[in-house]
């Protein structure tokens, strides 16, 4: 699934072919996503420019004086700039058509994606999502006082999106490795020096993320077809039972809330 860095690499990938563009048409191939595409998302956005390309946790927004469309990846999700006319393959569900000829178009071979017409801010999914991870908002202070009392293993904490956002499955390894915490232990055994440390990992390692384009996995590519380039920095997501980068141990891989956790006994204490 694309995480935060592959979302906000989109984001900035696109938003320079769109913004202050007016969209003449929208055309819907296959309304049946994860959830159905908004019915009235082709007359309310047909006319209507965009003003700019906005992100909150992995959705992002195409926003319009009169309502947004948010868009979320699911699965496999992408979405392309194409500056002139290709056919559609079986994937491509849905394109977003400018004036001058660009086109925006949403490809999603699994269909986990969604996207919905909003004329305000206010949606179910968007109710009870926790702090940017790059915010200022989000520090250790904030972690260790909402950790308290959590018997959750931290990586599970860290991985709940009404905790903080944006932390996927690839970078809670990589951060919790950084951080030398063993994903498992209770978040509530975090000390505050330990969370003032992953706070600070966790926002190192998505900038570096981002700065990189992005993990580079088999549905993900960039906005230009190009994959991300930070999987070549990941240090032990992938690397189960193959020798720690560090110390040379072999790292451990378990599974934890249905997701794969790789780990390095020596490193991680």
């Amino acid at each position: 699934m694309p995480e935060l860095p592959e979302v906000e690499t989109t984001r900035r990938g696109i938003e320079p072919h769109i913004a202050g563009k007016k969209v003449v048409q929208v055309i819907v191939r296959q309304p049946l996503l994860r959830w159905p595409v908004s019915e009235e998302l082709a007359q309310c956005l047909t006319g209507r420019t965009v003003t700019s390309v906005s992100r909150r946790a992995k959705y992002l927004f195409l926003e319009t004086g009169a309502g947004r469309v948010m868009i979320h990846l699911g699965m496999s999700g992408s979405l392309r700039i194409l500056h002139q006319w290709v056919d559609a393959e079986k994937h491509d569900h849905l394109d977003f058509i400018f004036e001058g000829g660009c086109l925006l178009r949403f490809r999603d071979p699994r269909r986990f994606g969604s996207i919905f017409w909003l004329d305000g801010d206010e949606h179910m999914l968007l109710r009870n999502l926790g702090p940017e991870p790059l915010s200022a908002e989000f520090t250790g202070h904030y972690l260790h006082t909402l950790s308290r009392r959590r018997k959750v293993a931290v990586k599970l904490f860290i991985m709940n999106s009404s905790v903080v956002v944006g932390v996927g499955n690839i970078y809670a390894n990589e951060v919790l490795f950084l951080a030398g915490l063993r994903p498992g232990r209770a978040a509530s055994r975090i000390t505050r020096r330990g969370y003032d440390l992953l706070a600070d990992t966790i926002k190192r390692v998505l900038t570096r993320a981002i700065d990189a384009g992005g993990t580079s996995l088999r549905d993900f590519v960039r906005e230009d077809g190009s994959p991300g380039y930070f999987q070549q920095s990941l240090m032990v997501y992938g690397r189960g039972g193959q020798p720690c980068l560090l110390c040379k141990i072999l790292l451990k891989e378990i599974r934890q809330g249905g997701r794969t956790t790789v780990y390095c006994p020596s490193c991680q204490q």
